[in-house]
């Protein structure tokens, strides 16, 4: 055998099937991705008091209500585009929102209720959804707790930047 055709022996038996098994094997994961954007739905989320989650924001009906800083509450319609539902959806994909706990309580007693905000965080899907519930005054991981203040960060920028673009 010549040392050209022992090179184009060793490609097609070795590096050909590995390309063609990383093709499948990654082309079957991306396919049955358990939070894909085609399936996404909507997204919800509340904070608020422990007792009382004022602050509400439902991608699905539009429904936006929060307390101003007069103590008044406030009703509007927002609708988040297609753009935005994707950056927040990517955002949650980045910060590894798939991945957190469903309950990330703090504290549970009456005094600690008046002083920890709530968040709850859900992503819809067609087939699945996420849920996430996450106090103020939970102690668990650093990191954890800053990917998700992080994450409502984002969101409550974006809620922001929607509702300042519809009153221009």
């Amino acid at each position: 055998m010549s040392p050209r055709l022992k090179k184009v022996f060793l490609i097609m038996t070795v590096v050909v099937p590995f390309i063609l098994y990383c093709v499948y094997y990654y082309g079957m994961m991306i396919k049955n991705a358990p939070y894909r954007f085609v399936d996404f739905e909507s997204i919800s989320f509340q904070y608020g008091y422990k007792d009382s989650l004022v602050n509400k924001y439902d991608s699905h009906t539009g429904m936006f209500q929060y307390l101003d800083k007069r103590d008044s509450l406030v009703k509007e319609h927002l609708r988040l585009t297609k753009d935005d539902l994707l950056y927040l959806h990517r955002k949650a994909a980045d910060l590894g929102f798939w991945d957190f706990p469903s309950k990330e309580i703090g504290d549970t007693s009456a005094a600690a209720s008046k002083k920890a905000v709530r968040y709850i965080i859900e992503f819809k899907y067609k087939k699945k959804n996420k849920r996430v519930i996450f106090d103020t005054d939970y102690f668990g991981n650093p990191k954890l707790i800053d990917a998700n203040q992080r994450l409502i960060d984002e969101i409550k920028k974006k809620l922001t930047d929607v509702e300042d673009r519809g009153k221009k």
